[in-house]
């Protein structure tokens, strides 16, 4: 019997309505219309794609969106100007600049720049320390939307041991902290780690964020166990020229023989990260007015 597949963009659709209601309720209870602000320097292909995906999908359920396109050449200064104007604006509940940034300007320091209640990527130093706290913050995207389906799948995860395969403050550390907060045994490994096909092999809860195609072979899952894969590569398609199709860190057709359940590439955790950044900003706009959190989106 084959693996459980997990079907991220479904269960994403609906994390997106329930949001959808929320931001309705808002809007009718209290008049308060949340607003996420996404900045994009220079003309990267792939960003100007995933700038317009949040755009429509920010829109959909029912917040503002505030679109700031600037040129390449954009001083520090002048992005930074942008941004203390975004967290001085209280219609602004949420602020994210898409990365890459051009090279002149500097990734860590823009996250810094950004007010951490309004960091709805959740990658600040503020927002990481209260993630490790175990203090409220705002958790980063690509993790939490994992969570999510995981508890939907799993449920209760206390005593499971959890293996993450990357180290990234991006996704590899948020995770782990979030599997420690659900009372996981957490162990993270990465490419220097010795004999990592056996530490993979123990968990209970695999989650693969490495960006190397089909690294983690059917071997390398414990029978039972559930796989999320995080990783994303684009190969050349075999059988089309010029076409290409999108791998993940997992070899997906081994897996489905071994594992309980595993997310596939594409169609997994990628539509779930939109979805969390949504959500985010949906957080941050009820703390910014004082009024009561909705802990569960997937009801």
């Amino acid at each position: 019997m084959g693996a459980n597949i997990i079907d991220g963009k479904a269960f994403a659709t609906n994390v997106r309505r329930q949001i959808a209601n929320q931001v309705q309720r808002l809007c009718d209870d209290h008049g308060i219309t949340p607003g996420l602000a996404v900045i994009l320097v220079g003309e990267d292909p792939a960003s100007e794609v995933y700038v317009a995906a949040k755009h429509k999908q920010t829109v959909e359920v029912g917040m503002a969106s505030f679109e700031h396109k600037l040129p390449a050449d954009t001083s520090q200064e002048d992005l930074f100007a942008l941004i203390d104007q975004l967290n001085s604006d209280p219609a602004v509940h949420g602020i994210l600049c898409q990365f890459p940034v051009p090279d002149h300007l500097s990734e860590r320091n823009v996250v810094a720049r950004i007010d951490p209640a309004k960091d709805v990527d959740g990658l600040s130093v503020v927002n990481a320390g209260l993630l490790a706290s175990g203090e409220t913050g705002l958790v980063s995207c690509t993790p939490l939307g994992c969570l999510m389906l995981l508890r939907d799948q799993i449920g209760n995860m206390s005593g499971k041991e959890a293996v993450v395969i990357g180290r990234s403050n991006l996704f590899g550390k948020p995770m782990a902290q979030l599997l420690l907060q659900e009372d996981c045994t957490v162990t993270i490994a990465h490419s220097r780690t010795a004999d990592l096909s056996a530490v993979a092999r123990r968990a209970d809860i695999l989650v693969a964020a490495v960006g190397r195609a089909e690294m983690v072979k059917g071997n390398w899952i414990k029978p039972g166990a559930t796989v999320i894969d995080v990783g994303i590569t684009r190969i050349p398609h075999p059988e089309k020229p010029g076409k290409s199709r999108l791998l993940g860190d997992v070899a997906y057709h081994e897996a489905l023989d071994v594992a309980a359940a595993v997310t596939p590439v594409p169609g997994g955790v990628g539509p779930m990260t939109i979805a969390c950044l949504l959500a985010n900003t949906l957080t941050a706009c009820q703390r910014a007015n004082g009024l009561e959190e909705i802990k569960d989106l997937t009801a």
